[in-house]
């Protein structure tokens, strides 16, 4: 069962969510929670991480985004030693950056069913984009109102509109 219900459509109306079935597009998911809540779900969010997480979270981002850690790491506001340690469980992981790691990984759950490759998602995330005053959509993810307003473009995106 997924927490995110389903997104509002144009009419008002929320929809059921879709389940993800393996397939050869969206194979990425294999490793992911199959739970993970919507970005722009505040009570999902807070309910999912104060229950016990199934896979490690941190291991899960790190497998699935090919940018660098350097990059990885300005999103969560650590740096990359930080980062690093925490890949190696020498550190425990702080709970805004759990919340941060949640978000980022709802963030690329959501942008791989909107795009037909996790690769033109991650191109998509690090171009400059004139519907963003000229900024890579990388560059708001380093907050969770950032990562929050990516997702309300890809959901755009979605529906049709330039983003």
């Amino acid at each position: 069962m997924n927490i995110c219900i389903g997104k509002i459509s144009k009419f008002g109306v929320r929809t059921k969510q879709k389940e993800m079935k393996p397939t050869k597009k969206n194979k990425e998911y294999m490793r992911m929670e199959p739970e993970l809540p919507c970005v722009n779900e505040p009570s999902s969010m807070y309910l999912y991480l104060k229950k016990p997480p199934v896979n490690p979270l941190i291991q899960i981002l790190d497998e699935l985004i090919s940018l660098s850690d350097d990059i990885i790491s300005k999103w969560l506001n650590i740096t990359t030693r930080t980062f690093r340690n925490y890949k190696t469980n020498e550190t425990e992981i702080k709970e805004n950056t759990k919340e941060h790691i949640v978000s980022i990984l709802s963030l690329y759950k959501h942008g791989m069913e909107v795009f037909p490759t996790k690769f033109e998602f991650e191109k998509w995330l690090t171009l400059e984009n004139p519907f963003l005053d000229n900024k890579a959509p990388k560059d708001f993810m380093s907050t969770i109102s950032g990562i929050q307003f990516i997702d309300t473009r890809l959901t755009a995106m979605e529906y049709g509109e330039n983003v």
